[in-house]
């Protein structure tokens, strides 16, 4: 009896859920080579204008109350960069909000028009202008900008330009910045790859709400049917002796005997696939550690401020004297001192508060004293350079899901005693924190990252291996699931014949 029912539930689960799985495998070997559109750091600096060593800027302060923050409100994050070459200040307090305020005249940035994204657009993709662009007009959120990342900058306008890659850029109606940019190739494979792997047909619209609920719910049931699938295959499989065939398997059908072949050969690791992409998007918490976390303003020392922040004045003057022409300053507070982070399309360099470039960047020592204060209740209880990346550590290419975080090398991690077991790494040439995990993170890591994409720095480098390994068994499972995909249509097809030929006549009326 309990054979006979887990048989229907895996036909039956199988019927409503094999195309499902199908265009999960489909779309997961697209993303192994083209992404979610994203605006990558790299190439951010190159669509921006070096920063003049000249006539800029005015001061902090002024710049600040332009923009609506002060010391009851502070802002978190200080930028100093350029939309369509001009210079402009950008201060956000690390959530919703994000100003933009003109670095000459001290006024604070209105809404973009139309008119200024396409000129903004032609600046960052080519200081000359030469490069052809056309308005595709404004937008709150298309197939490509789904990210919540991105709900400070909306609405966004669009931008197509005529470069080889064929690129849309989104600007930001707020700031004018470009704040993600999405090549010919992203935008029609994406369509068949992320789009489709995360069901993004269903954001946006009616049921944007229950998005989360619905891939849990479809992730919960593929795994049902994937274990399902896995005890019916080993009981029907004849390990001693064959069926009357003379196969061991014993479906007759070519179609049933491979769905049951292939469900035997990659059965296990299709499972892997669905129940890692599941704990992706962290069901029911599981993965959220009670207790404190690390505390970023402990470790910055307190907010910036802009009466003891190094003027931009200042900076551009120095890093200009020294041949260095920046793209980006940012300010950041570590340990209560506060430095300038600059950055161009080749290079960085970091300013201590006397504006003094600090080639080796912060001391090590005072690294570890700010980071101390994150968690004030526990102590660190080991130090360890990272030169080389490892399993929690490491980049991926710029196209994969988190291709757009920064990995420099060499980074310091600190190892914390507390309940969760807190882990920080911290980059010295810059004093950024890179990475902060506790112990449930660190697990998520192999259950979803390495169980989803076999992710380890060792195996990725052993392309094309990797490729050979993850194609194979993604098209074992996409015949597996295909393979369900035409059980299921003859079956229902046969189901609706027998229903249409049973179906009782109508009355019959009187002559």
């Amino acid at each position: 009896m309990l054979k006979r029912w887990l048989y229907l539930l895996h036909r039956w689960a199988g019927i409503v859920l094999c195309l499902v799985i199908a265009a999960w495998f489909l779309s997961g070997m697209v993303m192994m080579y083209v992404g979610y559109p994203k605006l990558t750091q790299a190439e951010q600096m190159q669509g921006l204008a070096p920063l003049p060593a000249e006539g800029c800027c005015v001061p902090l302060a002024q710049a600040l109350q332009a923009a609506g923050f002060s010391q009851a409100s502070p802002a978190k994050q200080w930028r100093l960069a350029s939309v369509g070459g001009q210079a402009r200040y950008f201060f956000s307090d690390g959530a919703k909000r994000v100003v933009a305020v003109d670095a000459f005249s001290g006024l604070r940035v209105e809404a973009l028009s139309e008119a200024q994204a396409l000129a903004a657009a032609r600046h960052f993709a080519d200081a000359d202008h030469a490069l052809a662009a056309r308005s595709l007009g404004p937008v709150h959120e298309d197939a490509w900008t789904h990210s919540r990342a991105l709900d400070a900058h909306r609405p966004l306008h669009r931008v197509a330009l005529d470069d080889a890659e064929q690129r849309w850029l989104y600007l930001s109606s707020v700031t004018g910045e470009v704040v993600r940019d999405a090549s010919f190739t992203e935008r029609s494979w994406g369509w068949v790859g992320a789009w489709l792997h995360w069901l993004y047909m269903l954001r946006g619209g009616a049921v944007n709400s229950w998005w989360t609920d619905i891939v849990i719910g479809l992730s919960l049931a593929g795994t049902l049917l994937g274990v399902s699938g896995m005890v019916v295959g080993i009981w029907r499989w004849r390990f001693k002796g064959r069926y009357k065939s003379g196969s061991r398997s014993p479906y007759r059908g070519w179609m049933a005997r491979w769905h049951h072949v292939l469900g035997l050969l990659g059965g296990t690791l299709a499972l892997t696939w669905v129940v890692s992409g599941l704990l992706s998007v962290n069901p029911w918490k599981v993965f959220d550690a009670e207790g404190p976390k690390p505390d970023r303003l402990a470790y910055a020392g307190g907010p910036l401020q802009a009466q003891t922040a190094v003027p931009a004045e200042q900076v551009l003057r120095q890093l200009a004297a020294e041949g260095f022409a920046p793209r980006q300053l940012e300010w950041r507070r570590i340990g209560g001192a506060n430095y300038v982070w600059a950055q161009n399309a080749s290079g960085t360099r970091l300013l201590d508060e006397r504006g003094q470039v600090l080639p080796a960047g912060i001391e090590p020592a005072k690294l570890v004293e700010a980071a101390a204060r994150m968690l004030p209740n526990a102590s660190i209880q080991a130090q360890q350079w990272l030169h080389a990346y490892d399993a929690h550590y490491y980049a991926r290419e710029a196209h994969t899901m988190t291709g757009q975080r920064e990995r420099p090398l060499p980074a310091l991690r600190l190892v914390f005693d507390d309940p969760q077991a807190h882990w920080v790494v911290l980059d010295p040439a810059s004093g950024a924190v890179l990475q902060t995990s506790n112990q449930l993170q660190r697990v998520e890591r192999w259950l979803f990252a390495f169980l989803h994409s076999f992710d380890l720095p060792q195996l990725l480098t052993l392309r094309p291996l990797w490729d050979a390994w993850m194609l194979s068994f993604s098209l074992m499972g996409l015949g597996l699931s295909l393979s369900g995909v035409v059980m299921a249509w003859r079956r229902l097809r046969t189901k609706r014949h027998r229903w249409t030929a049973h179906r009782p006549a109508g009355p019959i009326k009187a002559p």
